[in-house]
């Protein structure tokens, strides 16, 4: 059972280097010249593919096998990655890349979460997710170093895609190897079935949790590096980096390794309330804070962010823990928030000042608090779901 988790946490590593596009938003800006609305499209163009490949990767996953299925992501990672390395003249080649790329990493989220409780069983399944997306964050804390380790060394930017398509590469031969068992549905499901679930309230509020929470998440990702250059002043492909996405990423490795812990004996509903407070206290240092001030924000909003979405997951799965591909099939289209409220942050930077974009995740947080709330005063099941 070891090697099979290790592999599956492996497609986790991988999944982690789809958050580096954040970070060719303020270089995009420098190389391309484009505006902040403009960098708003990378990140645009990356959730677009979980809002129109989630839900088919779903239905495949029910009749393929969600290891397949993670198979599949891995290789068309690895091509959305090898395109740049041949492809990359204008801003509308890297949009391009972005997409394929998120095509991948649309089908390693819809198989890995929900094949990882089939590996590991459904017992502390909010623990053992939260630990893969700290795997998950190794791989996003890496990409944001590769490129500041690269430029420091001389080289162009540019250097970052060959590695990011080996990678994967070497990913899917591991995976073609190990033999990983799963329980694929007699009836496979379609995509009336996953739109019906929707009509429970429970789970479409938990789902506009995941939209607002992965658009927020994003705008962060998509922004960080701006707002530590345009307001104070560090250098865009270096320190802005470095102490934006970086620091964040970093911060989130190591909130998940402390969720770990937390949830080992904090009901997930609980511990998503406390990670959605303290995630708007980061939000708010950092648009009113000074510069130190602004630096520790950015720790403390990786630190929160980091086991919101596992907790949520969890909850939203345990509450219908007959149905994963269905469930996740749900879960990652939410995630084209990430494409939303990004461009409503670019809009709002260019309106005004980069600092007040942030009131955009401000506002979605303090949807994510009421909703925490909610889910406090709801009779949890043993994985977080509620009856």
């Amino acid at each position: 059972m070891l090697i099979r988790i290790l592999v599956i946490w492996l497609g986790f590593f991988v999944m982690g280097f789809g958050d580096v596009r954040g970070s060719f938003v303020g270089i995009a800006k420098e190389v391309f010249g484009i505006s902040a609305a403009q960098g708003g499209l990378i990140p645009f163009c990356g959730a677009l593919a979980f809002g129109l490949c989630a839900l088919p990767a779903g239905v495949l996953a029910t009749r393929m096998g969600m290891k397949r299925i993670m198979m599949l992501g891995l290789a068309i990672s690895a091509l959305g990655h090898l395109l740049p390395c041949f492809l990359l003249q204008r801003f509308s080649h890297l949009l391009l890349a972005i997409l394929v790329i998120g095509i991948g990493m649309t089908c390693l989220l819809v198989a890995g979460n929900p094949l990882l409780r089939e590996v590991t069983g459904p017992a502390r399944y909010a623990r053992n997710l939260t630990f893969a997306q700290f795997v998950k964050s190794l791989g996003s804390i890496t990409g944001p170093y590769l490129i500041a380790l690269i430029v420091a060394l001389g080289y162009s930017w540019k250097g970052i895609f060959p590695l990011f398509t080996l990678i994967p590469l070497v990913a899917l031969a591991i995976f073609a190897v190990v033999r990983i068992p799963e329980t694929i549905p007699v009836v496979p499901a379609t995509f009336g079935d996953i739109f019906r679930l929707l009509k429970a309230r429970s789970v479409r509020l938990k789902v506009l949790g995941i939209f607002l929470f992965v658009g927020s998440e994003m705008g962060m990702n998509t922004l960080l590096a701006t707002h530590m250059w345009q307001t104070y002043g560090m250098s865009i492909e270096v320190d802005a980096i470095r102490y934006g996405q970086g620091l964040f990423w970093l911060a989130q490795g190591a909130g998940r390794i402390a969720g770990v812990v937390f949830l080992n004996w904090m009901d997930p509903r609980r511990f998503f309330l406390c990670c959605a407070l303290a995630g708007l206290a980061g939000l708010a240092g950092m648009i009113f804070g000074t510069r130190a001030m602004a630096v520790a924000a950015v720790v403390l909003c990786g630190a929160s962010f980091s086991n919101i979405w596992p907790c949520l997951f969890s909850i939203l799965l345990g509450s219908r823990p007959h149905l994963p591909s269905e469930i996740a099939g749900l879960a990652v289209m939410a995630n084209v928030g990430g494409a939303v409220l990004p461009l409503a942050m670019g809009l709002v930077a260019d309106l005004s000042a980069v600092r007040w974009s942030f009131l955009v995740p401000v506002a979605a947080f303090l949807y994510l608090v009421a909703l925490a709330l909610a889910c406090q005063r709801q009779r949890a099941t043993p994985e977080g779901g509620v009856e």
